[in-house]
């Protein structure tokens, strides 16, 4: 698997396919998250925008192979165990955006509450803020490997259905990615930092789900 990953992270790097979800990202975090806004609002935002971009890599991974590469990879290492690097390759990208994204967030946020009455303590601040980053990363990938190759085949119901899961993943009730975002809005009113650790759990199941589904079919499709 270590190999499968190399190879597929080098594709990805030498594609320069990452350039446009890399700005994208750049671009919705520079808009939401100011210099000076409380923190975990600012975080929040940026966890929500960190989910498209996640299903958009696992898109373009799961796609950046040519038919006859593709057949030649699973031939060598087998069909799901390919179809599975692509899609941890492009959730590992993710959550280095991610992370750094999160960094920077930190850095330059208000530490207090939205009032400036509470002061959020930094140990559960950053681990709320990787908790965040691994459930919307989980969630956006498992949308990605659900509306790319080899369950669609179709470029433009592919885009159609990876935006709009993406954005129902983010507002809709009872979805991890909504219940992480609104526990950081919400904590950052009254200044208490949420425990994520139920939506990351349902992240998990969710992204296991999606790639057993993606992968079973590719080597049926293969």
């Amino acid at each position: 698997m270590t190999a499968l990953l190399r190879y597929q992270a080098a594709l990805l790097l030498r594609s320069q396919r990452w350039l446009p979800p890399l700005l994208l990202y750049a671009v919705l975090v520079a808009v939401g998250a100011r210099a000076g806004d409380p923190v975990l609002d600012s975080l929040g935002y940026a966890a929500a925008a960190l989910l498209p971009v996640a299903a958009w890599l696992a898109r373009i991974c799961a796609t950046q192979e040519p038919p006859a590469a593709r057949q030649v990879t699973a031939a060598a290492a087998g069909p799901a165990r390919a179809h599975l690097a692509a899609l941890l390759t492009a959730s590992g990208g993710a959550a280095l955006l991610g992370v750094a994204a999160g960094a920077l967030v930190v850095a330059m946020s208000d530490w207090h509450s939205t009032g400036r009455q509470v002061r959020i303590d930094p140990l559960p601040m950053v681990l709320a803020a990787l908790l965040a980053v691994a459930v919307c990363t989980l969630v956006g990938t498992a949308v990605g490997a659900l509306c790319t190759w080899p369950l669609l085949r179709s470029p433009g119901w592919s885009v159609t259905l990876t935006a709009l899961l993406a954005l129902l993943a983010v507002v809709t009730t009872g979805s991890p990615a909504r219940a992480v975002v609104w526990g950081l809005i919400t904590g950052s009113r009254t200044g208490t930092v949420p425990v994520l650790v139920l939506p990351l759990a349902g992240a998990v199941g969710a992204a296991a789900l999606a790639a057993a589904a993606a992968c079973g079919l590719s080597s049926r499709r293969t």
